[in-house]
């Protein structure tokens, strides 16, 4: 797919520079098409609505890898994240390791695990705001039940190294779980490649999908470590008498979904598919190449570890003085119809795969 035809998909283009891609995928035709073939089929003949837990499931699998069968269709990131820390069997001693400051979703879950006396362990951020393998190490043990993390750092982009983490959680009879919306869709994620034990998914981002829609990956290791906590009529037999969960992943659906929005995003998914996250991945390496190189002929400080190609992602994050200063700077170019997003004080640009060279140009014009 060549940049006209994708952007012809997207009709933000028509009106602004949309550099926010990390904050919510601008809904696209295709998607929005199927909506209305669901919203179509629910007035005329709602009998006839299509089944899509299954082709999502095969879907997601052939993406991240894992069987269908290891996949749960899931509202949000922070629900399959909850599903994964309120399940676990905690026993006095256990702990856990979480990086510093993630995003609420992979924070909050584990937070409030200290309420049932589970010890959460924190690993600092560094002043270069990298999170250190070495400083996650320093409070592994032989007591982990869980290291968890997200795959690219919502508020700076540092993406991180998720099989050296793996092999770290491994090694210590741990799981690996990841939460894996910022980079999910914007650059290849393999769980068994990777290791990952538990990726936890919304689709609203570079998933092209909507909000309401996401997955919870477990695979057979997982599965029989973590207990449903919420489980509905999706999750087990036809057996009203007793509770009969399926032996899959399913045991952590609940009830009824939004069917609508789930039958939308098969066409995101397969969007993503058609054009390849191979090719976004090095689409989104040329354009932010070419913002690093902006800002830093403008001698505005980049906030985001990008140094190092494996570990960067779609997201930059920038400095231009105080906290007022980069408000200030954001409004400004919201007032433009640049969108971009504030994120702890700073500057947040996150480009997509239908964003041109023009559109970055323009950006670094408007600082």
């Amino acid at each position: 797919m060549d940049i006209a035809a994708a952007r012809s998909l997207f009709p933000v283009t028509q009106h602004c520079v949309f550099l926010n891609n990390a904050a919510e995928s601008p809904l696209n035709e295709r998607v929005r098409q199927r909506l209305e073939e669901y919203l179509a089929l629910a007035s005329n003949a709602p009998q006839d609505k299509p089944n899509v837990r299954p082709p999502l499931r095969q879907m997601l699998s052939g993406m991240f890898g894992g069987a269908p069968d290891e996949y749960a269709l899931v509202t949000s990131t922070g629900v399959g994240v909850g599903i994964a820390a309120a399940g676990y069997d905690w026993q006095p001693g256990d702990n856990m390791v979480v990086p510093a400051d993630e995003h609420w979703n992979n924070t909050f879950p584990w937070l409030a695990l200290r309420a049932r006396g589970v010890d959460v362990r924190l690993a600092p951020v560094g002043e270069d705001q990298r999170v250190p393998l070495e400083s996650v190490a320093a409070l592994v043990d032989d007591h982990t039940r869980i290291l968890t993390t997200t795959a690219v750092r919502f508020n700076t982009g540092f993406r991180a190294d998720l099989r050296a983490l793996s092999d770290l959680a491994h090694a210590h009879g741990a799981l690996f779980l990841v939460d894996g919306i910022q980079g999910a869709g914007v650059f290849p994620i393999h769980v068994e490649e990777s290791g990952i034990d538990i990726l936890a998914c919304a689709g609203f981002k570079w998933l092209l999908g909507l909000p309401g829609t996401g997955f919870l990956y477990a695979n057979r290791a997982a599965q029989e470590k973590i207990r449903p906590v919420i489980p509905g009529m999706f999750a087990a037999e036809d057996d009203t008498r007793q509770l009969l969960y399926f032996n899959d992943a399913r045991r952590y659906e609940t009830g009824t979904m939004a069917y609508s929005l789930f039958h939308a995003w098969t066409a995101g998914l397969e969007l993503l598919q058609e054009v390849g996250i191979a090719n976004i991945h090095a689409r989104v390496l040329v354009l932010t190449d070419r913002i690093i190189a902006g800002l830093r002929a403008r001698g505005i400080a980049i906030a985001s570890p990008v140094d190092r190609v494996s570990e960067r992602s779609a997201i930059i994050s920038f400095d231009v003085g105080s906290k007022e200063e980069n408000k200030a700077l954001y409004k400004r170019l919201m007032a433009q119809k640049i969108i971009v997003a504030l994120r702890d004080g700073r500057i947040r640009v996150s480009p997509n795969f239908f964003n041109v060279e023009e559109e970055i140009d323009q950006f670094l014009a408007a600082l």
